[in-house]
């Protein structure tokens, strides 16, 4: 396997681990408006990332279909965002600062339904970063390394705050630092192993390429509106997170186009 992949699948999950660490650097819970301004960061990221790492190269990629180029990402986008209302509907979880969980009623711990929030949020992220390196490992034109690392590094980026979001009222909640960071660290475990497994199948999924890539965007663009915004918008009026969603979308613009 080329010497960048590994490297590269594992940014993302190190973003996650630094940002879950926090737990042991700050004493206080993350105030409401400093997670209204992480979550919208991370609704920029996931968005920018979704259009220029995802949707455009699958247009190039169907390119010789002309006009209809189109058609390969309106079908995969579309793919993903059922594949994730799926699995929306069926795993219990509990998204940040909500009373009631999601899913098929559960008598998990409320701590345990929150990891798998995020780890639910994590999947189309290390989707992303697989399908984006799978393309780079087959030698497809429009995915280079330096596309593909700044994806990930995006995804990382956006990670870090993730991370002690998770962490953080984990800790809150009574459990130990330790085992926040811990819970906060496998909730991102599932990119680097859903990344490398498509990595490993990537001479299959290279003729559907144009279709994985967009059923990636469609699964991220999901968690973004029906998660994310959500959540950075709920509660008093605040211009914040609006504000920053536009740092993190120009940051992953800027990082996508820079390097890729």
């Amino acid at each position: 396997m080329n010497s960048e992949v590994i490297p590269g699948l594992l940014i993302p999950f190190a973003g996650t681990a630094a940002g879950s660490a926090c737990v042991f650097f700050m004493r206080r819970s993350l105030g409401r408006q400093l997670q209204r301004a992480l979550t919208g960061f991370a609704a920029g990221v996931m968005t920018a990332a979704s259009i220029w790492s995802l949707l455009i190269p699958a247009m190039e990629q169907a390119s010789d279909m002309g006009k209809l180029s189109f058609i390969p990402a309106v079908v995969g986008f579309w793919c993903g965002v059922l594949f994730l209302l799926l699995l929306d509907t069926l795993i219990p979880h509990l998204h940040m600062n909500a009373e009631k969980a999601e899913g098929v009623p559960s008598r998990l711990a409320r701590t345990t339904m929150m990891v798998l929030a995020v780890t639910l949020h994590n999947i189309p992220e290390g989707m992303a970063v697989g399908i984006v390196y799978a393309g780079f490992v087959s030698g497809s034109a429009e995915m280079t390394a330096g596309g593909a690392f700044a994806l990930a590094l995006g995804i990382a980026i956006q990670n870090f705050p993730e991370g002690a979001i998770i962490s953080m009222p984990l800790h809150a909640e009574g459990k130990s630092k330790f085992r926040a960071f811990l819970d906060g660290v496998l909730s991102g475990a599932v990119e680097p192993m859903g990344a490398l497994l498509t990595i490993l199948f990537a001479g299959l999924f290279l003729p559907a390429m144009p279709y994985l890539l967009s059923f990636a965007a469609g699964a991220m663009i999901y968690v973004v509106v029906e998660e994310l915004i959500p959540e950075m918008s709920e509660g008093e009026h605040s211009n914040i997170g609006v504000l920053m969603f536009s740092v993190g979308f120009t940051l992953m613009m800027i990082l996508d186009v820079a390097l890729g």
